[in-house]
């Protein structure tokens, strides 16, 4: 289960006093080392064919990823232990973030997968 970042909050705090934030037309999951619910994911992976993956959801309260989430690299990038969600495909708001059920390394060429339903957004 993911906590939300004090970015996300702000957002939602808007939105409740009838104000208009700008929501995020898309959402980008991402690997990292660490992070902390108030700021987000920290250690994010760097090249060796790394991308953040667009991910959608379904659920009427708690959200869940629909579909399997792939990253793929082309070389050893060291281990993962947090997932992200992010407004963009590169730089943007973190919104999220959750640990690993279990560590992810990456030792040489390969794909970390998130499953369908592996990666979800509480709500009530």
């Amino acid at each position: 289960m993911s906590n939300l970042t004090d970015h996300a909050k702000n957002i939602l705090t808007r939105a409740l006093c009838g104000r208009s934030p700008a929501l995020p037309g898309a959402v980008f999951l991402a690997l990292g080392t660490g992070g902390s619910a108030a700021t987000g994911l920290t250690g994010e992976a760097v090249g060796n064919g790394y991308a953040r993956q667009r991910v959608t959801f379904t659920g009427t309260g708690s959200q869940l990823n629909a579909e399997a989430v792939r990253f793929t690299f082309t070389a050893a990038a060291g281990t993962y232990t947090h997932v992200g969600l992010f407004d963009a495909s590169a730089g943007g708001n973190p919104l999220t973030l959750s640990a690993l059920a279990q560590a992810a390394p990456v030792a040489g060429p390969g794909t970390v997968t998130i499953n369908p339903g592996a990666f979800t957004v509480a709500g009530a």
